[in-house]
């Protein structure tokens, strides 16, 4: 079928109104959604040619870059980009979609917005070098296919100008074999990564988790609060379950007018999403 799209372009200024983040790219959603009969229907939700990027702010060493939008009948997309030493990456994409929004979501069972957080698989790329994708990437999780387009990104711009310098997505490099399209699911609660060979014996039973407190601050003000105990119950063949202790856990994230994420990072591939 055909469906109409838009770019979005997004330049953010710092106070000395130079260019710090800037993101020029084209997208699109396939949204699984239970209709009022209880069917499953797929539809696509397009963005809308009225666009706006509130909450996007440039980041710096401390803080994460946000790129932030808002389309549509109540739909928002936002993207967190962090800085480390010598490389920028992109972290976290948050959807959320409007199901009140009947032109594209006709019967809807759910009522209202529902959000979506997804780690972005790309790899870190060099400060000062533009990210650009002319091919699709497309990333997949609860029920939602996020498909982009001609994507062009640099967080941190030095200087207030885009470098000419670019690091190209894979799927814009000829390789000899195809590239399969990176595939996310069950990410909304934790992203665990381990390189030990599963026991051989019974685990010993794990301890109700300390209760940590985490927090985010925009400029002088304390903007997300989060007090809590965390354990981890990983279904698989041998349930894995992990406490995250607070005392060695890093609490990072950003805070927009209309989204929040705080980060927790436990310091061994442990990663959870808010």
């Amino acid at each position: 079928g055909f469906f109409q799209s838009y770019a979005i372009e997004v330049d953010i200024k710092d106070a000395s109104n130079a260019t710090c983040l800037y993101a020029d790219w084209m997208m699109r959603f396939l949204i699984t959604y239970e209709s009022n009969n209880g069917d499953y229907k797929t539809t696509t939700l397009n963005l809308s040619s009225s666009v706006t990027h509130n909450g996007s702010v440039c980041g710096n060493d401390t803080q994460a870059a946000l790129v932030a939008v808002q389309f549509g009948e109540g739909h928002s997309w936002s993207i967190n980009i962090t800085k480390n030493n010598e490389t920028y990456q992109r972290d976290f994409i948050t959807l959320t979609y409007n199901t009140n929004d009947t032109a594209v979501f006709p019967d809807a069972k759910r009522k209202g917005p529902v959000t979506v957080l997804v780690k972005d698989p790309s790899r870190p790329i060099q400060l000062n070098t533009v990210f650009v994708c002319h091919n699709s990437l497309v990333i997949e999780a609860e029920n939602t296919t996020q498909i982009f387009w001609n994507v062009t990104m640099q967080a941190f711009v030095q200087n207030g100008t885009v470098s000419k310098k670019e690091s190209r997505c894979p799927a814009d490099t000829p390789t000899s074999a195809p590239t399969v399209p990176p595939t996310i699911a069950n990410v909304t609660t934790a992203f665990t990564t381990t390189s030990s060979p599963a026991p051989t014996t019974a685990p010993s039973p794990v301890e109700n988790p300390d209760t940590g407190n985490y927090s985010l601050k925009s400029g002088n003000k304390t903007c997300f609060l989060a007090t809590v105990g965390l354990q981890l119950n990983v279904s698989q063949e041998k349930p894995l379950l992990i406490n995250i202790n607070p005392k060695t856990t890093v609490a990072d994230g950003a805070c927009g007018n209309t989204t929040a994420t705080l980060k927790l990072n436990d310091g061994n591939s442990t990663l959870i999403g808010f």
